[in-house]
């Protein structure tokens, strides 16, 4: 006889990663979810530990000290989010670059605060794309840089993060869950009442945090990159923390958040930055391009408008209207 909506328990895991936090919201029934929830945990300290900038002993850290020329042996998760790194850069002509380490740090991004000197380098150097200067081997799992590069994973490592916490879930034989880290998030099947599962998209506001619209997800992952959770104030002006790859530093106009939804929370998460990178126009162009489904949402004296591509985004529903 098949489990009705009343035998099954609700599960909520979550625990700290990456400087913020894992979640997965899940039903079962007579299920013991501490293995899962120590195997998620496990899963997402792995991804922090092979590409965090913030842990000296981190493989992407070893990548970024070795000297041009010189291979490098990766860890296998590495190399996956290196590849998709790289492949992303190809496709978007360079608006997700890994090869910006440097301006991230010297803006007080990464583990040092943020350098006077350091970012007038960033924004003096000639620049590359990572995607022209890293020489990537999967069959013998090793990489090489051909120019003295910083490579940072900020822009793509949680939303394969999130991705790590979907396999450990299926793994558990839990096919039906809501997986996330920040607002980064992947729906696994259904709700126990066969909806999908129902994710916001965040109003783009500094000192708020409430709905925009709402989606409904079924097997599909979502990511947004905004101007409006991380900034530097710069003479009395907002930059995001998005870093323009044309100039070595913050953006200096840009949407107000960039959505994304795509079979992997991985894709989503680099592309809403590619997208944020290019702003709503260029942007549009080139999410019609991949057959990407993107929103973007500017600001205006009005308050907010909209530019959608594809299909995911048409039929969503919109609290502020609907209250």
């Amino acid at each position: 006889m098949p489990k009705t909506f009343t035998d099954l328990t609700r599960h909520a895991l979550n625990g700290p990663t990456m400087g913020t936090r894992w979640s997965a919201l899940f039903h079962m029934p007579s299920y013991d979810d501490r293995p899962v929830a120590a195997a998620m945990a496990a899963a997402v300290a792995q991804v922090d530990d092979q590409m965090s900038t913030w842990k000296p002993a981190s493989a992407l850290v070893r990548l970024n000290a070795a000297p041009p020329g010189t291979w490098v042996d990766l860890p296998v998760h590495l190399m996956t989010v290196l590849a998709a790194s790289l492949a992303i850069g190809r496709a978007s002509d360079g608006a997700f670059d890994i090869a910006l380490g440097d301006a991230v740090t010297a803006w007080g991004y990464g583990p040092q605060p943020p350098s006077e000197p350091a970012i007038r380098a960033a924004l003096a150097t000639t620049r590359r794309a990572a995607h022209e200067v890293v020489e990537f081997d999967p069959t013998g799992a090793r990489a090489r840089k051909h120019a003295p590069v910083t490579l940072d994973l900020s822009g793509i490592a949680k939303g394969y993060g999130v991705d790590r916490l979907a396999d450990v879930a299926l793994a558990h034989g839990v096919s039906d869950a809501l997986v996330a880290i920040d607002g980064e998030l992947r729906a696994l099947g259904l709700q126990p009442d066969g909806r999908p599962w129902a994710v916001a998209v965040e109003r783009p506001d500094h000192g708020t945090r409430a709905p925009h619209a709402i989606l409904e997800l079924e097997n599909a992952a979502i990511a947004t990159s905004g101007d409006y959770r991380h900034w530097v104030d710069v003479g009395g002006k907002r930059l995001s923390h998005t870093m323009d790859p044309a100039r070595g530093g913050p953006l200096a106009t840009s949407p107000a958040s960039v959505t994304v939804i795509a079979a992997t929370c991985m894709q989503a998460d680099a592309w809403a930055t590619a997208l944020m990178v290019r702003g709503s126009v260029a942007g549009a162009d080139l999410a019609r391009k991949h057959n990407l489904n993107a929103l973007f949402i500017d600001r205006d004296c009005e308050g907010y408008c909209e530019t959608s591509v594809g299909p995911l985004f048409s039929a969503r529903a919109y609290p502020e209207r609907a209250a």
